[in-house]
C-alpha cells in the first residue's frame, strides 16, 4: 500500500475508533510490519505538530490514539459541553498510587498498606475509569484484583507504567517515617 493511502487508512481507523488501537492491528490493516507502521505513525505525529493542526497522535504502551491537542481545549468547550473534570483527593491519589505500583492488587492489600478502608476510594477510581477489575485472586473468597487503565496513562501523561517514577529504598524509608509521624500526631490530638 502506498504511504499516503496507509496514512489515510490509519487516520480513518483511529478517528472512527475514538479509543486507542494496537499498533499491530493498524499494521495488519495497512499490510505493513509493526516497525514500518511505527515509522508511518511518527511521521504523521510530526506532520500534525509542524502544520499546527488541532489533533495529535499519542502513544499508550503498544497502542496509539488520535486526540485533540490540549491547547485546543478552550475552543472545544465553546462548542461542546464542558467535560466532567474529576478531582483526585489525597486519599484517591494515595490509593491510585498503590494500585499503579502494586498491580494487580486486592482491596485487602490496599487496606493493609493504607491502614484504613479503601472501598470508597476504589469505587471513585473505577467511576473515573482510572482503574479496572483485572481478574480474581486464586484465594478463598476469590477477591477482585485491580489495575490501572489506559485512561490512567492518558491522565498522567505517560506512555506506559515503566515511565512512572522509581522509588529507591531511602525514599521508601522516608515515606514510612513521615506516615508514622502523621499517625502519632493524629493520636496525640
Amino acid at each position: 500500500m502506498e504511504r499516503q493511502k496507509a496514512e489515510a487508512v490509519i487516520e480513518a481507523v483511529l478517528f472512527t475508533m475514538g479509543d486507542s488501537v494496537e499498533i499491530a492491528r493498524l499494521a495488519e490493516a495497512v499490510g505493513e510490519n509493526v516497525e514500518e507502521t511505527k515509522k508511518i505513525l511518527e511521521e504523521m505525529r510530526q506532520r500534525y505538530e509542524e502544520q499546527d493542526r488541532g489533533i495529535t497522535l499519542i502513544e499508550l504502551e503498544d497502542s496509539v490514539q488520535l486526540c485533540t491537542k490540549a491547547e485546543m481545549y478552550e475552543y472545544l468547550i465553546k462548542v461542546a459541553k464542558t467535560p466532567k473534570k474529576f478531582v483526585l483527593t489525597d486519599t484517591l491519589l494515595e490509593t491510585l498510587s498503590i494500585i499503579a505500583y502494586k498491580q494487580p492488587v486486592t482491596k485487602l492489600e490496599i487496606e493493609k498498606i493504607r491502614g484504613v478502608s479503601c472501598e470508597h476510594a476504589v469505587n471513585r477510581l473505577l467511576e473515573f475509569s482510572l482503574i479496572t477489575e483485572v481478574g480474581r485472586l486464586d484465594a478463598p473468597g476469590r477477591p477482585l484484583l485491580f489495575g490501572t487503565t489506559e485512561e490512567f496513562l492518558r491522565s498522567f501523561g505517560v506512555k506506559s507504567l515503566e515511565e512512572l517514577p522509581k522509588l529507591d529504598a531511602v525514599q521508601v524509608e522516608e515515606f514510612k517515617q513521615q506516615a508514622e509521624a502523621e499517625v502519632e500526631l493524629k493520636l496525640d490530638i
